[in-house]
This record gives C-alpha cells, sequence and structure tokens, in this order.
C-alpha cells in the first residue's frame, strides 16, 4: 500500500493538497502523520521554513514529494482519473494556474493562514492579500467560464481543484466577501465527500498553534 506522509489537518495546506491528489486519483493509501508539534513542521506551517516535508508519496517503491510533483506523478500512474485534462490546450492551462498557486500568493498565504477550526468574522484583509484573492478569484471564473464548470476544468476534478481548496477554506476562516460565482465553487468544493473527511479529522487534532488561532 501506498504511504502519504502528511501534518496537521487543520493547519496545513499543503498536506491537504497532497491527500486531495491521493483521493482525486483513486490511491489506495495509508497516512503517516508527524505532529505539528515537531519543530520542523511547525516552522514550516507557519512559513518560517523553505522545507517540504509534507506531503511526501511513496508508492510502489518510487519517492516522489513535492505537491506539483506528487500531482504529476498520480496523472501518470493513474490516468484514467483525469487529473490533467484531455485536451493539451487545457492541460497547459491546468498546469500554469497549478504552478501559480504552487509558487504565488505568498501574501495571501501570510495573511490568511489554513485554521478549519476557527472562524473570524469581519476580518480586514490587507491590500496585498486582498490583491491575491483578487487574482485567484478570477483565475476561477475564468476556468468556469471557459470549461463551463463546476469544476475548474469542466465536469471532472482536476489537480487544479485539489490545489485551489485550501485556499476556498481561508476564504471561509476569515470571511472573505468573493463573488457569486466563486462562493459557489468554494461551497462545491467544501461540501464534497472527501474535504468532509478532511475537516472531520481536523476537528479532532488534539494539538492548537497558539499563532494561528486569534486574528492578527
Amino acid at each position: 500500500m501506498a504511504v502519504l506522509t502528511i501534518t496537521s489537518k487543520n493547519y496545513s495546506s499543503w498536506s491537504l493538497r497532497g491527500w486531495l491528489l491521493a483521493r482525486f486519483a483513486g490511491l489506495d493509501f495509508s497516512e503517516k502523520v508527524i505532529p505539528p508539534d515537531d519543530p520542523a513542521t511547525r516552522a514550516e506551517i507557519l512559513l518560517l521554513s523553505s522545507s517540504n516535508r509534507v506531503p511526501d508519496l511513496v508508492h510502489n517503491g518510487v519517492h516522489v514529494w513535492d505537491t506539483m510533483a506528487i500531482a504529476e506523478y498520480l496523472n501518470e500512474a493513474f490516468p484514467k482519473a483525469g487529473l490533467l485534462p484531455a485536451d493539451q490546450a487545457a492541460r497547459a492551462h491546468c498546469r500554469a494556474i497549478c504552478g501559480e498557486m504552487h509558487s504565488g500568493f505568498s501574501s495571501l498565504r501570510s495573511a490568511l493562514p489554513m485554521n478549519l477550526r476557527a472562524h473570524f468574522p469581519k476580518f480586514k484583509v490587507w491590500s496585498r492579500a486582498q490583491a491575491d484573492v483578487d487574482r485567484i478569484t478570477t483565475i476561477w471564473r475564468d476556468c468556469l467560464d471557459t470549461y463551463g464548470g463546476p469544476y475548474l476544468f469542466g465536469q471532472q476534478r482536476t489537480m487544479a481543484d485539489a490545489m485551489f481548496t485550501p485556499v476556498c477554506t481561508r476564504l471561509r476562516t476569515y470571511d472573505v466577501n468573493i463573488d457569486a460565482q466563486s462562493s459557489a465553487y468554494c461551497d462545491l468544493m467544501l461540501g464534497s465527500s472527501e474535504f468532509q473527511d478532511w475537516l472531520a479529522a481536523a476537528k479532532m487534532e488534539p494539538i492548537d498553534m497558539d499563532e494561528l488561532d486569534v486574528p492578527f
């Protein structure tokens, strides 16, 4: 059986991305969890470290880490799962927005860290973080209009949906106002059975990170 190493389900957006990719691919896997109070993992969650300890996948003797590498590996290992669109132009588009999510939006990450158990109504979003929100919702609307929805690339979930689901959680945690089309997309992703399984486990986690449990 494959093993996916992750950390906190409440706080780790990259763990969620890797886990969703594995679930969307139909991979049979077990979870290895690094506690979020592990010093190196804590530093990574708090954006104080550039390490990529999670997610980390071992499958059929292949060891792959980094979320985008995992996404590409799973697409090759499970081509029928459709993690990339069938059309060449759509595949390029999908890879481009996944790459943008993977390497960008640093202001959003720092200003609106993932915290599934929290809710901060009327949270004031900094201008730089708002610019990231505006760019992300523009990406979403463009994809939904181009490919017809309900997912970013049409009728089937792709790696792009896994990459952007943690953003949906941030927008809800911090009560960020977004357009109706983007809000409906968030409803869809956060209502999925996969995310609901993740959320239920996140709510059961015994560890709190004080730095992320207060509005700032």
